[in-house]
């Protein structure tokens, strides 16, 4: 069983930046691959970022590309998202999610825990 718990989110000016953090319980943390999710009014939850167990390989979505950055630190059992250059459109829900899977990691069913999310407005 892993429990997560996003923080970091808030409301900033297009243009600006974040750090949003997930907090993991138990000590398998490592074991898992970590996933950010976002999801916005009226739309389905399309991933992000992802990052494997180790921090080795990281993933992202075409549309924030050079722009988030994933990384973990599994002596606090914690995974981050580093967001530069915010759009309005970026505006949304982030949820982090973990599993145990090696592939499919774009998908939301691969994903068995999930965090309570935290909010994200980007105003123009």
């Amino acid at each position: 069983q892993v429990q997560l718990v996003e923080s970091g989110g808030g409301l900033v000016q297009a243009g600006g930046s974040l750090s949003l953090s997930c907090a993991g319980s138990g000590r398998t943390f490592s074991g898992y691959t970590m996933g950010w999710f976002r999801q916005a009014p009226g739309k389905e939850r399309e991933m992000v970022a992802a990052i494997s167990p180790s921090g080795a390989v990281t993933t992202y979505s075409d549309s924030v590309q050079g722009r988030f950055t994933i990384f973990r630190d599994n002596g606090k059992n914690t995974v981050y998202l580093r967001v530069i250059n915010l759009k309005p459109e970026d505006t949304a829900v982030y949820y982090c999610g973990a599993t145990k899977y090696s592939s499919g990691w774009s998908e939301v069913d691969t994903y068995d825990y999930w965090g309570q999310g935290t909010q994200v407005t980007v105003s123009s």
